[in-house]
């Protein structure tokens, strides 16, 4: 949903952005010790060799080192910050990075979710009161990050309905889809068509994520770039709409409206 992010924003909402998770097991050991060699090469504390050897005490099969691993969220929220910015948002203030509990089992299988997960998410929607929320509904994503993710969000919202907070009456939810499928056309409440110049800025905040750029972690039978199955998939559907005789767009973001 890049493309409705940036128009948001550009629109002058006040849009914040949470991530769920820290996303440390995506990133690559070698991706680690590039920004250690880059942190000497400008001036700063060589810690490269303290790093390889954290990297090379790694045991296949056991979890991650729990310092490699900060190191390894600290990256992905660094890029998530400069997509955060290249949208013209303030990534201090309108950034979230909750570090959802489940998620930190340092490999690849995760924590069970419980109400710690669930009471982080209802702690910014009370702080926030927003009138809507877009969250992925990837129930079926090749790892399952999505689905616990999506599980543990609508959980949140289920209590703070039940707990009786009146500003709930007025939150709408849409849900989107990420990388692997796309809502059928016959499903889609709102359609969000983009421009040639929306699409260009969507892929360049994705690519301010380097440490996923040329690196499919959960390729599962789709081997193509993110940024290259979302621009086909939103550009299909843009094609799909116009062959039902709507007019023709670059592409287009559909949504499905929980709520």
């Amino acid at each position: 949903m890049g493309g409705t992010f940036i128009r948001l924003v550009s629109q002058g909402h006040n849009v914040h952005v949470a991530y769920e998770t820290s996303g440390n097991v995506a990133v690559h050991d070698d991706v680690v010790l590039q920004h250690m060699d880059c942190a000497f090469q400008l001036g700063f504390a060589d810690k490269f060799d303290a790093v390889q050897k954290l990297v090379d005490s790694k045991v296949p099969g056991e979890p991650e080192p729990r310092e490699l691993l900060e190191m390894k969220g600290a990256i992905r929220r660094s890029e998530a910050r400069g997509a955060v910015r290249s949208f013209g948002l303030n990534d201090n203030t309108n950034a979230h990075f909750l570090n959802l509990p489940f998620y930190e089992s340092g490999g690849i299988k995760k924590n069970p979710r419980t109400q710690a997960d669930v009471d982080i998410i209802k702690q910014l929607v009370k702080d926030l009161k927003p009138h809507m929320i877009f969250m992925a509904g990837d129930l079926a994503d090749p790892h399952g990050t999505h689905r616990v993710c999506t599980e543990a969000a609508m959980e949140a919202l289920d209590q703070l309905r039940e707990e009786g907070n009146p500003w709930m009456e007025d939150l709408h939810v849409w849900l989107y889809r990420g990388a692997w499928m796309e809502w059928e056309l016959g499903r889609v409440d709102m359609a969000v068509p983009l421009s040639p110049d929306e699409v260009v800025k969507k892929r360049h905040a994705i690519f301010r994520h380097l440490s996923q750029k040329d690196i499919v972690p959960f390729p599962g039978e789709d081997p193509r770039e993110f940024w290259q199955r979302a621009e086909e998939r939103t550009s299909n559907t843009a094609r799909l709409y116009d062959q039902l005789g709507m007019a023709e767009y670059q592409a287009i973001e559909v949504f499905l409206k929980l709520y």
